[in-house]
C-alpha cells in the first residue's frame, strides 16, 4: 500500500491508535457550562481567537460543523477572531474588540503557541498575554468555557524529539493549570504520530499552516476533547471561581487599544485618514485603509500621555520600517528596531509592549525616529495604528 494511502487511512478513516493509548488533552475543570447554557437557552456563542492557522479555512470550519451537529436545535453564533501573525499579546489587547464585540461568549478556543514562539515572544510575555486572555474573558463572562490549543511547527517537533518541552507550551500550560482550563497539545500528538510512522511532516502535514490532512487531524483531536468533556448530560451553568490574585500581577488583564488621536505629534509625524502602502507589498486586514500616525524621517517625534501599568504601540512594519528611541517619564531612552524578519515583503501588523511594569497612575511616553536602521530596511518609516495600554486591576 502506498505510504500516502496508509497515512490517509490512519488519520482520516481510522481512530488514532496513539490517541486511544494516550491522550493529548487535559480536561481540568472541563467545559461544563457551554452545553448547560445551550441546553437552557437554545443558543450560544463560540469564538476562535488565534493567528493565521485559525484565520485560514480548515480545522475551525470543521469544529463549527461539529458543534452544529452536537447542538442541532440551538442557534449558535460563531466569531472568527483569527488574524495572521497574532500571538497572545495582541490577542489579549484585542479580546474585547474582536471576540466580545457581539456580546457574551460561551466557548472560547485560543491558539497562540505558534506565533508566540516564531515571533520570539519572551517567556514572561507569553504568561502575561495568555493570562490576560483567560482572566479578562472570565471577568467579562464568569461562566465562559475556554480551551488552550498548542499547534505544531518544526521547532516544537524538534524540541519533543530531543526530549524537551517547548518553552511556549510550558508557559501557556502554567496559565492553563492556574485557571484549571482544558488544553490540547496538538504539537505533541503530531510529533508522536510521525515518530510512530503514521504519516510524515513533509509528505502529509506539509507546514505549520497545515495541509487539509493536518486540519482534519486537528479537527478530530478537538472532537475527542469535546467527547471527553461532554460525556454526561448537561447540568446547570455556574460561574467559575477566579483566583483572587493573578499568576502575574502585570498580565494584560485590563488592556485597551487607544486611538492614535490621543498622541501629540511634536515634529514630523502626521495623521493619515486612510493609510495605504504605495510599494505594492502585502498587507493584513485592519491595517490598511485605516487611520495611521505616520512619519518617514529621522528626528520625527511624538508624545503620548496615558494612565496605566503598561504601554505599547501597534505598528505596520513594512519594507521601510525604521527604528525608534523611546522613554517613559523621562527615564533613560531605549531603542527598538521595528523591522521584522517578515517585513521585506509585507506591511506586517506588530504589537510592541514597550514597558509593562510601571507603577499605577499617569505617565508620558516620548518617541522619536532614529537615523540608524536595520540594514535590511529600505527606510526609516514608522506607522502607528494604535497605542496599547494596560490598566491595573480594579
Amino acid at each position: 500500500m502506498p505510504r500516502f494511502v496508509f497515512a490517509f487511512l490512519a488519520c482520516v478513516l481510522l481512530p488514532s491508535l496513539l490517541a486511544a493509548a494516550g491522550q493529548y488533552h487535559a480536561l481540568r475543570d472541563g467545559l461544563k457550562n457551554f452545553p448547560a447554557a445551550v441546553h437552557a437557552q437554545q443558543q450560544g456563542r463560540v469564538a476562535f481567537l488565534g493567528g493565521s492557522i485559525t484565520q485560514m479555512p480548515g480545522w475551525r470550519d470543521g469544529v463549527t460543523e461539529d458543534l452544529k451537529a452536537r447542538f442541532p436545535q440551538a442557534a449558535l453564533d460563531f466569531v472568527q477572531a483569527g488574524v495572521a501573525s497574532m500571538g497572545s499579546t495582541p490577542g489579549a489587547f484585542r479580546l474585547e474588540r474582536d471576540v466580545f464585540a457581539r456580546g457574551p461568549v460561551d466557548l472560547l478556543f485560543v491558539e497562540a503557541a505558534v506565533n508566540d514562539s516564531t515571533n520570539l515572544c519572551p517567556p514572561q510575555q507569553m504568561i502575561r498575554g495568555m493570562e490576560g486572555i483567560a482572566r479578562h474573558a472570565r471577568l467579562l463572562n464568569p461562566k465562559i468555557d475556554i480551551v488552550f490549543m498548542y499547534f505544531a511547527d518544526p521547532e516544537k517537533l524538534a524540541a519533543y524529539n530531543e526530549g524537551t518541552t517547548p518553552e511556549v507550551i510550558l508557559q501557556h500550560e502554567r496559565v492553563a493549570e492556574f485557571y484549571a482550563l482544558p488544553s490540547l497539545n496538538l504539537a505533541l500528538e503530531v510529533t508522536e504520530r510521525i515518530r510512530a510512522g503514521e504519516f510524515s511532516w513533509e509528505g502529509d502535514f506539509k507546514d505549520l499552516h497545515p495541509s487539509p490532512f493536518g486540519h482534519e487531524l486537528y479537527r478530530r483531536s478537538i472532537a475527542r476533547l469535546l467527547d471527553a468533556a461532554w460525556n454526561s448530560p448537561p447540568g446547570t451553568a455556574a460561574p467559575y471561581m477566579l483566583p483572587a490574585k493573578p499568576l502575574d500581577n502585570f498580565s494584560y488583564t485590563h488592556p485597551a487599544i487607544v486611538p492614535i488621536g490621543n498622541a501629540i505629534p511634536v515634529a514630523g509625524f502626521r495623521f493619515v485618514d486612510q493609510w495605504q502602502p504605495t510599494d505594492g507589498k502585502g498587507t493584513r486586514p485592519g491595517f490598511t485603509d485605516v487611520p495611521m500616525l505616520v512619519a518617514e524621517s529621522p528626528g520625527a517625534s511624538l508624545t503620548f500621555a496615558f494612565e496605566g501599568i503598561a504601554a505599547g504601540i501597534w505598528v505596520a512594519a513594512g519594507p521601510d520600517a525604521g527604528a525608534v528611541a523611546w522613554q517613559i517619564d523621562g527615564a533613560p531612552e531605549q531603542t527598538l528596531d521595528l523591522f521584522t524578519p517578515w517585513s521585506a515583503g509585507l506591511h506586517l501588523p506588530w504589537s510592541y509592549v514597550l514597558a509593562d511594569e510601571l507603577p499605577p497612575g499617569p505617565h508620558a511616553l516620548s518617541l522619536r525616529i532614529l537615523p540608524e536602521k536595520n540594514r535590511e530596511s529600505s527606510g526609516t518609516a514608522v506607522r502607528i495604528a494604535h497605542f496599547l495600554v494596560n490598566r491595573p486591576a480594579m
